[in-house]
């Protein structure tokens, strides 16, 4: 779920008397206690079947590049979506996607917090799980103060250390170069992401605080270097 930056929105949308599955792409972050963040207009199909059943479901497909999609993981995550003007879902969401700033503060948008009630994890042939929502509501209080200082992290690792943001991405991900930067920051790793393609580089141990997470950036960047380009 950190991982993806988009997925397939499902909603029960109310038409001709009756009401009918409707599925599309939707753009998506996850804020740190797991929950997701969408930003949708009042305009889409979506907001008028929300407003009607606020349950949804959404699809994370981790199947991308693969030879057989069907071997590969993909999460059903079943929730109640509900509007939200907390700050840092609209930040942690713009910083996952940048162009959304254009339209975000237009008045028909709304940003919508998922409260997860279970999932159905399918992790390749035969291999299918269901997740109570309380095994995927990840608790951030022991973290709290780094949580309180991602963002100053964030932009001083983009404006200090584009560098290094760089190595983590090609060094340590095996990525091809550009212009990376990080999105994101919590307990268990980073969010990177350069034009249309994100990555998730993953602590080795949980951070949770500033200097934690300063500590466990400045060795990753030790490692990068240490390996053959």
């Amino acid at each position: 779920m950190r991982r993806l930056d988009r997925v397939s929105l499902a909603t029960a949308l109310p038409a001709d008397g009756s009401v009918w599955p409707y599925a599309s792409l939707a753009l998506t972050a996850v804020d740190h206690d797991l929950s997701p963040i969408l930003l949708i207009s009042d305009l889409a199909e979506h907001s008028k079947a929300i407003a009607s059943d606020a349950r949804i479901c959404l699809l994370f497909d981790g199947t991308g590049g693969l030879d057989q999609p069907l071997t590969g993981p993909r999460l059903s995550v079943f929730g109640v979506a509900a509007k939200s003007e907390e700050t840092r879902l609209r930040q942690r969401f713009l910083a996952r996607h940048s162009d959304a700033q254009m339209y975000a503060d237009f008045r028909d948008f709304n940003f919508y917090r998922i409260a997860i009630e279970r999932a159905h994890f399918v992790a390749g042939f035969g291999r299918i799980d269901t997740i109570e929502g309380a095994a995927l509501q990840v608790d951030p209080g022991p973290w709290q103060a780094l949580v309180e200082r991602e963002t100053d992290i964030v932009s001083h690792m983009n404006e200090d250390h584009a560098e290094a943001v760089g190595l983590y991405a090609t060094r340590l991900l095996g990525l091809a170069p550009g212009e990376w930067r990080m999105t994101g920051i919590d307990a268990f790793g980073c969010d990177l992401r350069w034009r249309g393609q994100v990555a998730r580089l993953n602590f080795e141990a949980p951070v949770f605080d500033a200097e934690a997470a300063r500590k466990a950036l400045v060795d990753m960047v030790r490692r990068a270097r240490a390996t053959a380009a």
